[in-house]
């Protein structure tokens, strides 16, 4: 089968899915100049959704950040046509269909066979997921070659990153052009294998981890971890306050699904403080108490840190040192995914820059830090906590 590249006459793109990450998506393709075929299988849900995209871009227009005809092009590129509202079977022929609905492996598939047997072989098939494997999505399809991932971040207009994701059958030929295609649409791409978490989810998690087991220890208290993150590791934001405004839920929920995809390895175990929050509807701001308790504005009315305490902690000993014992764990994790060739090194530590703000990469952590000091500080880790989670990269002691 011979089809056209990507970046060579892709005039129409499918939507499915109108909830924020698909809405978010269907502008980035308008915006690069793309006819956008928006579906959702809620009656009335594309339509809303092309309605508030709408009012977003007359913002946009009100700030001067786009002109009229701007705004009215990439709103009319918007098609709410025979397949708004699921009719998956009446969508016209598209070049690329990208898929953001539930994270719901049973629902996928039946979307991805039924564009399988209606769009053309030609017609590129990609998942926005963010938590399944691309390869089960694509399963039993008679194509399954054409099925890639392309995970954006929230919200996609402003977030630069797009994780492309391979399975064993992906065609190379195919991921080379979502690559040059993404960089048309504005956006920073990066490579990855279909593996738990792809590179930004598997990789951040001792950020949340590791500071949820030192406050369930009670080395400190949440908002005073969260000071010495932000003040002496640079993060934007601490992980408590960062949790509660991703959603305890949602951040829960992919941390359990990396956890059990990698067969409970205590590398991703969830910990038990932060499944009691989530039982007990302490999402975060969503629901005005998470780790933190919330005023009517979005403002915490509790985080209150104790400076004294943090300049105790940082630069102690590793197993009650927040900033080293986090950084630590991430270049253990950027490390490790890169020797199970999962994607390199220059991709882990763009992805974590751009995907989660991270003021560096694990790999720039690992030349800052140095091999033989953070083997020394997982070995420390593990004599202080066994179980394996602790356990230092084979790639990283070769290093030494």
């Amino acid at each position: 089968m011979r089809r056209m590249p990507l970046t060579e006459g892709l005039t129409a793109v499918a939507v499915i899915g109108a909830g924020a990450m698909g809405a978010g998506i269907a502008q980035v393709a308008a915006q690069a100049g793309h006819e956008v075929h928006l579906v959702d299988a809620a009656e009335g849900a594309a339509a809303t959704a092309r309605d508030t995209l709408g009012k977003t871009l007359d913002r946009l227009v009100g700030k001067g950040k786009l002109t009229a005809e701007e705004s009215a092009g990439i709103l009319d590129r918007i098609i709410i046509g025979p397949a708004a509202d699921g009719a998956l079977k009446e969508l016209p022929p598209v070049g690329l269909a990208i898929e953001a609905v539930v994270e719901n492996l049973g629902v996928k598939h039946e979307i991805f066979a039924t564009l399988d047997e209606h769009q053309d072989e030609s017609t590129v098939l990609a998942t926005n997921t963010s938590s399944l494997d691309v390869g089960a999505i694509a399963g039993g399809l008679g194509t399954p070659e054409r099925v890639i991932g392309l995970h954006f971040f929230n919200p996609p207009p402003l977030m630069k990153l797009v994780e492309v994701v391979r399975t064993t059958q992906s065609s190379g030929e195919i991921l080379d052009d979502a690559m040059e295609l993404m960089r048309r649409w504005g956006k920073t791409p990066v490579l990855c294998t279909s593996t738990p978490g792809f590179i930004v989810n598997r990789v951040a998690r001792p950020f949340y981890g590791e500071a949820q087991r030192m406050l369930e220890a009670e080395v400190a208290d949440a908002a005073t971890l969260d000071l010495a993150l932000r003040e002496h590791g640079g993060f934007r934001m601490g992980p408590f306050e960062l949790t509660d405004l991703i959603g305890q839920d949602v951040n829960f929920a992919v941390g359990n699904s990396v956890w059990h995809q990698t067969d409970r390895d205590p590398r991703y175990e969830p910990v038990n403080l932060h499944r009691h929050l989530v039982e007990q509807g302490r999402l975060g701001r969503k629901t005005g108490r998470g780790w933190f308790t919330y005023d009517d504005s979005g403002q915490a009315v509790d985080a209150d840190p104790d400076p004294a305490r943090v300049a105790e902690l940082v630069g102690g000993p590793i197993e009650t040192d927040p900033v080293a014992r986090t950084i630590a764990m991430l270049v253990n994790e950027g490390v490790d995914l890169v020797r199970r060739g999962e994607a390199s090194a220059e991709d882990v530590d763009t992805a974590m820059k751009l995907g989660t703000n991270y003021p560096k990469g694990p790999h720039e952590w690992l030349a800052e830090i140095g091999a033989a000091t953070i083997v020394g500080q997982l070995e420390a880790l593990d004599a202080a906590f066994p179980g394996g989670r602790y356990r230092a990269s084979s790639a990283l002691q070769e290093q030494i």
